[in-house]
């Protein structure tokens, strides 16, 4: 049995099928909450703000166009809750200053000698440099280099052409580079 599109159930949910939005939000549930602990750093605020993005999709069902790919206009509506969220909360400006504190204890870096450990630093490292992007640049770098979307899906999520799209993911690989570099060393890049 061939597994049912996302736009089909989506008509489905719109006509009142409780079942074909549970399977929704159970094939994307995932994915949403990945992007927008991403956006946050916080897996309690992301869960919070992928079931926002998913109340207001519900809402708004019966107004959906589809002009895109189901998956570019759900993440649209999750990066408009985790934008709405750390622009409410403050909570970006407050993540940064605690970053930069952390920073100060040298016991945060103590390099372990396996590989698993290095793979949990390098980890680390990236989310360190993830975390310092402004908004702009960190959604960008999250729906390519974690979320795997292409160019084009980008721009549809973030409401920006697609040569906005490669100009801000160019500056954001550069800045999370530079600031890998700046507090790891070259050897991390």
């Amino acid at each position: 049995m061939m597994p049912v599109e996302d736009w089909e159930l989506a008509r489905h949910a719109a006509a009142g099928d409780n079942n074909a939005f549970t399977a929704l939000v159970r094939r994307y549930q995932k994915p949403i909450i990945h992007f927008c602990y991403r956006m946050t750093g916080s897996l309690p605020d992301a869960e919070d703000i992928a079931q926002e993005a998913f109340i207001n999709l519900y809402r708004s069902l019966g107004r959906l166009r589809q002009a895109s790919a189901f998956s570019t206009v759900l993440f649209c509506y999750a990066r408009n809750a985790a934008m709405n969220h750390l622009r409410a909360a403050g909570r970006l400006r407050r993540r940064l200053a605690a970053f930069e504190q952390a920073q100060g204890d040298p016991g945060a870096r103590a390099a372990r000698p396996d590989d698993t450990a290095r793979a949990e630093e390098l980890s680390a490292v990236l989310e360190a440099g993830v975390s310092v992007l402004a908004a702009e640049y960190r959604e960008v770098f999250v729906l390519r280099e974690f979320q795997r979307l292409d160019y084009q899906a980008i721009a549809e999520v973030v409401g920006c052409p697609v040569g906005t799209v490669r100009s801000r993911l160019a500056r954001a690989r550069e800045q999370v580079r530079a600031y890998v570099a700046t507090r790891y060393g070259e050897d991390w890049c």
